[in-house]
């Protein structure tokens, strides 16, 4: 296996057809409503409670993804 770090990097924060998945957009989407809170709208605690989702909605999509390919290593190994 010959991949680089930058490739892996890529191949996880795009899907098949090579465009930013839901995960992805939903990661970005909520740092920008956090620093929205933060900055806009004065509400400091508000902007850093939402500014802890991206890393659960990314390790929930990553967990996802392992178990798709968990399955997918069984289903080639039968």
């Amino acid at each position: 296996m010959n991949t680089t770090h930058d490739e892996t990097a890529d191949a996880a924060s795009t899907d098949e057809s090579g465009r930013m998945g839901p995960a992805v957009l939903a990661s970005v989407a909520s740092v920008a409503l956090a620093l929205y809170f933060y900055y806009v709208r004065g509400d400091k605690q508000r902007g850093q409670f939402i500014g802890l989702w991206p890393a659960t909605i990314l390790g929930l999509a990553t967990y996802r993804r392992l178990g798709e390919i968990k399955r997918l290593l069984q289903e080639d190994a039968t």
